[in-house]
């Protein structure tokens, strides 16, 4: 008998055991994969060549979680980036954009001298407004509608844990002082706009746009994609606030610390355990049954799958509200994401900055393939109507030119995140185009680094489809639900269950379809756990 079940061994499920365990509850991790880490792994693509297959830098991951974790010390290490992006431009400029401020007044002046006057205070305000929203992030998000108790009869208790937190809220807002009415256009508005405002130059302004549609399925210019902007700058995993890192030997490096850190607190982890059913009897968490028919008992379940995956896949619809069903089935999903490993002979040459022998600045950081506005919005033109884009958006990075761990020595590594790709085709399947829109990405690597496609052995393609059934990632939304407006903070995953739990006593949700959302963040799992334990005295 455990005192509680993780169901994913993903980062979030296993610091949510992490935590539980530090206070002596006896837990299992179940991993329906060959390996921990869920998204966040290190696999090989070719016989000495590891990739990061989906999740590849890391930034917002809490220092809290780090420290608490002891993450340091079970081999976790961070590789700073320096410079953090590098965009070529077919007319032979470029643009590094990196934490030295006075480096990128002389770059962005290249472009525009008023961009340059402009930049530093627009990182400033976007510090501003981190600084009083990341504090959020380490706490449960409250349940503040007026909802019929139908839905959900809440205690005195938590109706006054509500308030305090929503309290809490409205201190950091005012925290802003004058920033307020421009931070809450950039917690609701659309990047483009604002984007439009502070700068002038295509060059950088579609340098950061890319950061506004990261794992959505919409163009820069839809409204609350400048939240997806500031979630992209929150997180000081990289060394400072917003900086990127990689992780030494890949972003599984990272999940392998955590577990290590969990296995020493008396955590389980068990993988090849395919969950078939979370058993409930009388509104009550009774265990879970795996495919093959074992069953292992306890009274609490925390899930660090999506909320598809949970309540359409593993618990039986009789044991939930026919509401709450309805609410779970109305969650957007839409993604637009495909990812692409590859095992190269040697480092991209590009021809606006010459020189691959050794490992430059070029190589260093995020390489952004497509970064002006009108080729951004032109890229989603095409996905709106069910295809990939004709001139897709390619975030390039080589992790290899900072860690010697994942390639034979002189070799490289290129990790291409891809948009957009849509995973409702209007024609034919992802099997049938995903090899010809390969051809097409790398493509447009080449028009700025013509020796790529000579250098390629090993490629390996991770679609919108292949996301869904590898990582359950539903849709092959990479955040468990799109961070929109009506998905966010109270909203997520759904009106009225803000706070980890749901209509099944004991069934909790710790991974990204949770407050505060996707990334490699940990949050969501340490927040579950901070209320299952609650619960639990």
């Amino acid at each position: 008998m455990y005192d509680s079940i993780i169901i994913g061994a993903g980062h979030n499920g296993l610091i949510c055991a992490n935590y539980l365990a530090k206070k002596g509850w006896k837990v299992l991790v179940l991993e329906k994969r060959h390996l921990v880490g869920g998204c966040t792994v290190t696999e090989e693509i070719g016989p000495g060549y590891r990739a990061s297959i989906c999740s590849y830098v890391v930034s917002l991951l809490l220092p809290e979680i780090v420290e608490e974790l002891e993450l340091k010390r079970h081999g976790y290490k961070t590789l700073p980036r320096n410079p953090s992006a590098f965009t070529p431009f077919e007319d032979g400029r470029y643009l590094f954009l990196g934490p030295d401020q006075k480096a990128n007044y002389e770059e962005i002046r290249k472009f525009s001298e008023k961009d340059a006057e402009a930049y530093g205070r627009y990182e400033a305000f976007l510090e501003r407004v981190a600084e009083q929203i990341e504090p959020i992030l380490n706490m449960r998000a409250p349940d503040l509608f007026p909802l019929p108790s139908s839905w959900r009869k809440l205690s005195l208790f938590k109706r006054l844990s509500d308030l305090k937190i929503a309290w809490r809220l409205q201190q950091a807002m005012k925290n802003l002082g004058e920033d307020l009415p421009e931070a809450l256009e950039l917690m609701t508005g659309n990047a483009k706009t604002i984007l439009d405002r502070w700068f002038e130059s295509d060059e950088l302004k579609g340098t950061i746009a890319t950061d506004a549609i990261i794992g959505s399925a919409g163009p820069y210019s839809a409204p609350g994609s400048s939240y997806v902007l500031l979630h992209h700058v929150m997180g000081s995993a990289g060394g400072a606030r917003g900086v990127w890192a990689y992780v030494e030997g890949g972003m599984g490096a990272l999940a392998d610390a955590i577990a290590s850190s969990a296995k020493e607190k008396g955590v389980e982890i068990r993988v090849n355990a395919a969950i078939e059913e979370i058993m409930v009897s009388n509104g009550q968490i009774t265990g879970v049954r795996l495919e093959g028919g074992e069953e292992i008992k306890t009274r609490r379940v925390a899930s660090s799958v999506d909320m598809n995956h949970t309540f359409g896949k593993m618990v039986d619809p009789v044991h939930v509200p026919e509401a709450f069903q309805k609410a779970v089935k109305r969650i957007d999903y839409s993604s637009a994401t495909l990812k692409i490993n590859l095992a190269v002979s040697e480092l991209p040459d590009f021809t606006c900055l010459p020189g691959n022998k050794e490992v430059g600045p070029q190589h260093r950081g995020t390489i952004h393939i497509g970064a002006t506005p009108d080729y951004i919005e032109r890229a989603y033109d095409d996905s709106k109507y069910g295809y990939p884009s004709k001139h897709p958006i390619v975030e390039m990075t080589i992790p290899t030119s900072v860690d010697k761990t994942l390639a034979p020595e002189g070799h490289h590594m290129l990790s291409l995140f891809v948009q957009y790709a849509p995973y409702e085709l209007a024609e034919g399947t992802w099997d049938d185009i995903k090899e010809g829109f390969a051809d097409r990405c790398i493509a447009e690597i080449t028009r700025y680094a013509p020796n790529v496609p000579g250098s390629i052995l090993h490629r390996q393609i991770v679609t919108p489809v292949d996301l869904e059934k590898t990582f359950s990632l539903t849709g092959g939304n990479i955040m468990q639900g799109c961070i929109g407006l009506n998905q966010l903070g109270p909203m997520r995953p759904i009106p009225g269950w803000a706070d980890h739990r749901t209509p099944v006593k004991g069934l909790y949700i710790c991974g990204a379809a949770s407050h505060p959302g996707g990334g490699v963040m940990g949050a969501c799992g340490r927040n579950a756990a901070t209320e299952m334990l609650k619960d639990g005295k």
